[in-house]
């Protein structure tokens, strides 16, 4: 078109020389409107292959690793998602694989690595700061900056956003739902043990005072049976003793890690490991490796620290091993500090991670967190979930108006301790790099086979000796033990 009006100026130029100024300038003008009006539509045919069309939408896969009641609210907000604003931008969410996060991770894993057989990285996945930082490396993910504003971001917790910022300072795991450690308390066992003992739910602040608490627990249930010596039961135990060692040394101001290497000859882990080790050793403390829930669900603990997910395990009744049940209350505390440490609780939970693929697929995938992470729908997920909101907005404006709305009374309380630790609280993000899984498995297992032994060391004493004495006899040694099998990764 460009050029046929091109050769109808110049046919005009010869053909009449002695109007030139005149039409030439007419001629002149409508070839620039021609040139500008032609350009538009080849720019905005540009824009629709870098855009988002609704006549010909993008297909978003996606995997998550949600069961049971996080799945079903997954697949509903999926469904509203691809009938509202997907339908009107033209994107689509289709969910191609439900796993569980250890399998998830190892099918990333596998991706990262260029494995024969590894499956094709989805558009959108939920993933953890370590297995992210593998894709990154090979050019996988799409950092997320850039389909952000300021303005966007600052709504978002910063310490959330941190977590999901790699080496580069590029953010590829978005936050969507985070979780962190809560004290879980039956309260209606211990009622009963509070009114005999006067031990109350503030002295479980701290676990010094849970300590005591359970050792003072041990003994009121071993004298309930008289005639049988030494069968007391546990008060307390953690889903993870390494989280608590973690989350203790940030309180007490300093750090579990050297680099990638534990820091365990110092006073503050001392600390940490003489008040765990007692109610350990003595009986207060379940020595359990799972989760705890399953030991609070037979009422054999009254209490657990443990990630705000696990609240949908905790139901409204308990069964006994004999196979009786008693209805219950539960009561959600704050995570407990060490004596005169600072109010900090670990930060769990992965993110949603975007797929490096094309403009329209990243953003198509970005409007999809956008949405899913609003506060109107984010609360709607996290509500049903025991998962923490992410946006400032979420806590300040729709958190009180879910919690009377919400049925779960379980996640009433939740929520309640969520804006304490949402105002109070800092949180603590365990450091990424390779072996950190590794000396994880390795902390947890030396802790549980020392304590498991040395408590059958202070039960045969205590056929001989008092129970001071013999706890002494079991004590002796055991931190540096386990220290020993930390450095000789055993």
């Amino acid at each position: 078109m460009l050029v046929w009006h091109r050769e109808q100026v110049m046919k005009g130029r010869f053909l009449k020389r002695a109007l030139r100024k005149g039409i030439g300038v007419l001629m002149k003008k409508k070839y620039i409107i021609w040139t500008v009006l032609l350009l538009s539509v080849l720019l905005s045919g540009c824009g629709q292959t870098k855009g988002l069309n609704p006549k010909s939408p993008v297909t978003i896969t996606l995997w998550h690793n949600f069961g049971g009641q996080m799945q079903a609210t997954m697949d509903e907000q999926i469904g509203e998602f691809n009938a509202t604003i997907g339908k009107e931008k033209g994107v689509i969410v289709s969910v191609t694989s439900i796993s569980s996060s250890a399998a998830l991770q190892e099918k990333l894993t596998m991706i990262a690595r260029g494995d024969p057989g590894a499956p094709e990285m989805p558009d959108i996945t939920t993933c953890y700061p370590a297995t992210a930082m593998l894709l990154a490396d090979k050019g996988l993910l799409a950092p997320m900056d850039g389909y952000f504003t300021d303005a966007e971001l600052m709504d978002y917790l910063p310490r959330f956003l941190e977590e999901g910022r790699l080496p580069d300072g590029k953010l590829y795991v978005f936050p969507f739902a985070k979780s962190t450690e809560v004290l879980f308390l039956n309260q209606t066992l211990f009622e009963r043990f509070s009114s005999a003992t006067g031990v109350t739910a503030d002295s479980l602040a701290t676990f010094e005072g849970i300590a005591d608490a359970a050792t003072q627990y041990y003994r009121w249930t071993d004298q309930q049976t008289p005639d049988i010596s030494n069968d007391g039961k546990a008060f307390y135990t953690a889903d993870s003793f390494f989280n608590l060692a973690q989350v203790g040394m940030e309180q007490m101001g300093t750090s579990l890690f050297d680099g990638e290497k534990l820091r365990l000859n110092t006073p503050e882990f001392e600390q940490i490991w003489n008040t765990i080790l007692e109610p350990a050793v003595r009986g207060g403390y379940a020595i359990y490796d799972g989760y705890s829930s399953d030991l609070s669900k037979t009422g054999d603990i009254l209490c657990s620290t443990g990630s705000t997910a696990g609240v949908l395990f905790y139901g409204e009744e308990i069964t006994y091993p004999n196979n009786t049940k008693e209805a219950v209350e539960y009561a959600i505390l704050p995570y407990p500090t060490f004596e005169g440490g600072k109010r900090i609780a670990i930060q769990r939970g992965g993110g949603l991670a975007v797929a490096k693929s094309t403009p329209e697929k990243e953003k198509a995938a970005t409007l999809f967190l956008k949405w899913f992470t609003a506060p109107e729908q984010n609360m709607r997920f996290v509500a049903s979930t025991g998962y923490l909101p992410v946006t400032g907005r979420a806590f300040t404006d729709h958190m009180e108006r879910e919690i009377s709305e919400n049925s779960n009374p379980n996640i009433q309380r939740l929520l309640r301790t969520a804006i304490t630790v949402h105002e109070e609280y800092d949180f603590y993000i365990p450091p990424v790099f390779d072996g950190f899984n590794t000396i994880s498995a390795s902390f947890e297992a030396s802790f549980l086979a020392i304590t498991e032994q040395r408590r059958e060391q202070y039960m045969e004493s205590l056929k001989t000796m008092e129970p001071d004495g013999a706890f002494e006899r079991a004590a002796n040694g055991a931190l540096k033990e386990f220290i020993a099998r930390q450095t000789e990764g055993r």
